[in-house]
């Protein structure tokens, strides 16, 4: 199950990541996005609430996904020339 969830949530984080960077992609790519900025920065920030706050949920991993996404969009294009 946690699996699938941040599947669903890395996908509609990667959209979102997307838009505000203004990058133009296809769908397959936003969600690839949004699926490893959903693993990369979701697991680091529900790590960090469980650490502080004792408890994590479904937000702090799309927070987390959002800014995973927004910052492989950076890295992409600062070390890519996307």
């Amino acid at each position: 199950m946690p699996f699938i969830l941040t599947l669903i949530v890395g996908a509609a984080a990667g959209f979102l990541a997307v838009r505000f960077m203004g990058l133009q992609t296809n769908a397959f790519v936003a969600i690839g996005i949004g699926v490893l900025g959903a693993i990369f920065g979701g697991i680091i920030l529900r790590g960090l609430f469980m650490l502080f706050v004792g408890a994590s949920s479904v937000l702090s991993l799309f927070i987390g996904g959002l800014l995973g996404a927004m910052a492989l969009i950076w890295v992409y294009r600062r070390f890519f020339g996307g």
